[in-house]
């Protein structure tokens, strides 16, 4: 896992830089504004929507399995459960996580491949960095799931969470409007006004569960500071 996200890190900030050098070193005539928007472009920011859209579905059905093997367990222990109320006490208790799939799949997939038409590379690299605090919050599950919440790594991991889902998934979104805003000489508080409503829709839908679900990790972080102190 971490190899891969140290590759990532590595690839598409090197190619970046790469391409603008060689622009700006054969191409004389463009100027910086057009070696940045060239050097932005490449095939993978399209076809990795459709490398990573299977996994919208596959992880509704993963997170079903999860939830079906802790109730297989309490029959176990002769709390039985009917297959329907299984299924429907798993969709309330993450109905969040399948609607932000859903909407992924099959809403921001036909829009990126068919509808944008080549345009918003930026804003399509900004939500792909809203997924670089994933990594982190799977290893804490997998602490967890060893038994490690005591340990250093996992506090650390924890911190690690916090910050990446605050910049990468908060701070993304208003970050996207200032920038826009600078580009076309607008406030940032004006971009709503001059962009289509259904963007600005599309936004605070995204980012609404965001919040909810940085205010979980801030609430467990608290509770894990507490049991701390009272030790």
């Amino acid at each position: 896992m971490w190899h891969l996200l140290a590759l990532g890190c590595i690839f598409f900030p090197g190619l970046f830089m790469l391409s603008r050098r060689y622009l700006r070193r054969n191409y004389p005539a463009l100027t910086d504004g057009d070696i940045v928007t060239i050097s932005t472009r490449h095939w993978i920011s399209k076809d990795y929507v459709l490398f990573g859209t299977p996994y919208m579905a596959y992880d509704i059905y993963a997170m079903y399995l999860c939830y079906w093997h802790k109730h297989r367990a309490k029959q176990e222990n002769g709390q039985h459960s009917t297959s329907f109320n299984i299924v429907t006490g798993f969709l309330k208790g993450n109905i969040l996580i399948v609607l932000h799939h859903l909407l992924l799949l099959l809403i921001f997939l036909p829009i990126t491949m068919f509808y944008r038409k080549g345009l918003g590379d930026f804003f399509l690299g900004c939500l792909y960095l809203t997924e670089l605090s994933t990594p982190f919050v799977c290893f804490a599950k997998i602490l967890s799931q060893l038994g490690k919440q005591n340990t250093l790594l996992y506090k650390v991991n924890g911190l690690i969470v916090m910050v990446t889902f605050f910049l990468c998934r908060i701070l993304v979104f208003p970050y996207m409007y200032w920038a826009y805003g600078r580009q076309y000489g607008i406030a940032a508080h004006r971009v709503p006004f001059h962009i289509p409503r259904h963007c600005t829709v599309a936004i605070a839908i995204l980012m609404a569960p965001q919040v909810y679900w940085l205010t979980l990790i801030i609430r467990k972080a608290v509770r894990c500071v507490k049991s701390v102190k009272s030790e």
